[in-house]
């Protein structure tokens, strides 16, 4: 069926590319500025309905804890009132005498005892100390004039005392209750027991509430922080401060302002604080909002504070905002694919006989080229093999060159070897002739130890002829080692050359396990012992020294050694293959590529130091099979 050009005729050029650059151009910032109120507005309406619960949850916790405060108050106030029924205290306050004083004093320190406050006194109606529970102490009330103190300026004239104040003896907070004492009517003295409140400050805080009480001048008097300690909750003027300070009720606390950087009152008692984190710093990112809720606390002027964080509601409600942002972004998204979707498939309608055309012309280039890809395809598969092939060749010769180094390494050794085997066959074939004549004479206890020593000998040569066997077998790239037992093997191999050297030799390494086949491991400490031993043919007392460490997953062993060292020319041709600064005789130059390139096969290195103080040094650093070593040997 053929179609009507006119159909698919474009629109003028001016028409088109108006909607469209309207489009992209005010889409965008009105989809952003829609994503930015609405996430605003969520986080507002979480973080209002988060704080309205959050405060009738602490409506119940601030009566609860302002009802424990309450209580912790007014279980001394009945207290001062009992000294009037101890007839001594009249008496006193009538005649005071040091052995009334003395009566009295006994009685208010087991009183304060059992009651458990910080201190009981009693003053005479000048206002001085008569006697006290803590008379013994060197800071004693004895004899001090406290007249100028409010409880007891309201106490001699009647009324309940009541102050928490700083001691002017030794500066210590207490909670003052006061008592007129009377008789027949008339006040005689004054009753004080002083109590301590921290208790209170030390259950808050280990229930980590976050709570403080401030008395009637405004001044934090019980804080769970005891930064906030004796810091005023409202601004004081001058004169108050100056009244203050004559008072003496805060002992020379400079009262400073707790001054909240942002305030916002919600509701009566019920407000929005947000204080610095550090207080070195006035405001930063840190600084933490709380929800300030406060009552008065009965029978006293002062009231009970209790602060709940809104880190956590902060962060609730920055995530429902960043949610309901993120919605509406997707909403958004969502129509827009929906209309490009409906304008895909509109325009594909149109463009299907172009796009069945040019279906059919890749096809035919399609056909064109699958000749060539697969003539290509077999070259490519005939490099692979030829590459498979070079890589598998290089193996080998790589094998047959590190086995061409231990048969080189067994040639070298081969006379310490049979010196080796010859003292035990030796001694053997002395042991065997003595044994027949002991046998002939019927010494049989003899014979009997003669052959356990040829057993032993025997024993000696097979373990001489089962380190040869072990190190000339061919390894494995892969595997585990033990390092105590490749230095024992080395060793053991080039056992003859250490006794004729008289070699000290100083080990200071772990037996770690190694990540390489043993008998690679064995082979490499054999190719640098006795490199080592080399070196020092010349030396009067040789030295080796075999140190180890662990650093970043593997394990580093130095082995060190006293000689004469590598001149500057022969160190940039160590670790070329055939070069050897030995006699022909006595090296193919090719221990120490193949260490290094055993070494490298497993993910290690073999490097070279060379210490200022004289000799060589060989870093051999190998992957640790555990990453911590075993204990050092």
């Amino acid at each position: 069926m053929k179609c009507d050009p006119t159909l698919y005729r474009a629109a003028p050029p001016s028409l088109a590319v108006k909607p469209r650059l309207i489009r992209h151009l005010f889409l965008p910032p009105l989809i952003i500025a829609l994503m930015i109120g609405l996430g605003f507005a969520g986080f507002w309406t979480s973080e209002h309905f988060g704080i309205r619960s959050l405060g009738e949850n602490g409506q119940r916790q601030l009566e609860l804890h302002a009802r424990a405060v309450e209580s912790e108050i007014s279980k001394y106030t009945y207290l001062p009132s009992l000294l009037e029924l101890e007839t001594s205290v009249p008496q006193l306050l009538a005649d005071p005498t040091p052995e009334h004083r003395q009566t009295v004093n006994a009685y208010l320190e087991g009183l304060n005892r059992r009651s458990r406050s910080r201190a009981i006194y009693v003053m005479d109606t000048t206002g001085r100390v008569m006697a006290t529970s803590n008379w013994r102490d060197v800071d004693s009330y004895l004899g001090e004039d406290l007249s100028f103190r409010a409880y007891f300026q309201k106490a001699v004239r009647g009324e309940p005392g009541r102050f928490y104040g700083i001691g002017s003896t030794n500066g210590e907070p207490g909670y003052y209750l006061a008592h007129g004492l009377e008789e027949h009517g008339k006040i005689i003295g004054v009753a004080v027991v002083k109590v301590r409140l921290e208790a209170m400050e030390e259950r808050w805080q280990r229930a980590r509430l976050e709570a403080f009480v401030s008395d009637e001048n405004g001044i934090i008097i019980l804080s769970s922080d005891p930064a906030r300690r004796l810091k005023a909750v409202i601004p004081l003027s001058e004169d108050t401060k100056e009244k203050l300070a004559r008072s003496l009720q805060y002992y020379w606390y400079p009262l400073n302002e707790l001054q909240p950087l942002a305030r916002e009152t919600l509701s009566e008692g019920v407000e929005k604080l947000t204080f610095p984190a550090n207080s070195e710093v006035p405001s930063g990112e840190d600084d933490i909002s709380y929800l300030a809720q406060t009552r008065p606390l009965s029978d006293t002027p002062w009231n009970f504070t209790l602060l709940t964080p809104l880190q956590d509601l902060r962060r609730e409600a920055i995530n429902q905002g960043i949610l309901v942002a993120v919605a509406f972004a997707l909403v958004a998204f969502l129509l827009i694919a929906w209309n490009e979707r409906r304008k895909v498939i509109a325009t594909r309608l149109a463009a299907r006989e172009a796009l069945q055309e040019a279906n059919n012309q890749l096809e035919r280039r399609i056909t064109e080229r699958t000749s060539d890809l697969r003539a290509s395809n077999e070259r490519l598969k005939s490099q692979i093999r030829e590459r498979r092939q070079a890589e598998e060749t290089l193996r080998r010769a790589q094998d047959e060159l590190v086995q061409a180094g231990k048969l080189a390494a067994i040639g070298q050794m081969s006379t310490s070897i049979a010196h080796e085997l010859n003292q035990p066959l030796a001694a053997m074939r002395t042991l065997s002739g003595n044994t027949v004549r002991f046998l002939e004479r019927g010494q049989l206890d003899v014979a009997s130890t003669n052959l356990k020593t040829i057993n032993d000998l025997i024993d000696r040569m097979g373990r001489i002829t089962a380190s040869l066997r072990s190190f000339a077998r061919r390894g494995d790239s892969h595997g585990q080692a033990s390092l105590g037992k490749a230095v024992e093997a080395a060793l053991q191999l080039l056992g003859a050359r250490v006794e004729h050297s008289a070699l000290v030799l100083h080990r200071q390494f772990a037996d770690v396990q190694l990540l390489i086949d043993q008998t690679r491991l064995e082979q490499i400490l054999v190719n640098l012992i006795g490199n080592a031993l080399d070196a020092m043919q010349a030396q009067p007392l040789p030295q080796l020294w075999l140190e180890g460490e662990e650093f970043n997953g593997k394990y580093r062993l130095r082995v060190r050694d006293n000689g004469h060292g590598i001149d500057a020319e022969a160190r940039k041709h160590l670790f070329e293959p055939f070069f050897t600064t030995k006699p022909g005789e006595q090296g193919l130059g090719l221990g120490l590529t193949l260490s290094a390139s055993l070494a490298a096969a497993t993910g290690g290195h073999l490097g070279v130091e060379h210490p200022a103080s004289g000799g060589t040094t060989f870093v051999l650093s190998l992957p640790l099979v555990s990453p911590t070593p075993a204990e050092p040997i």
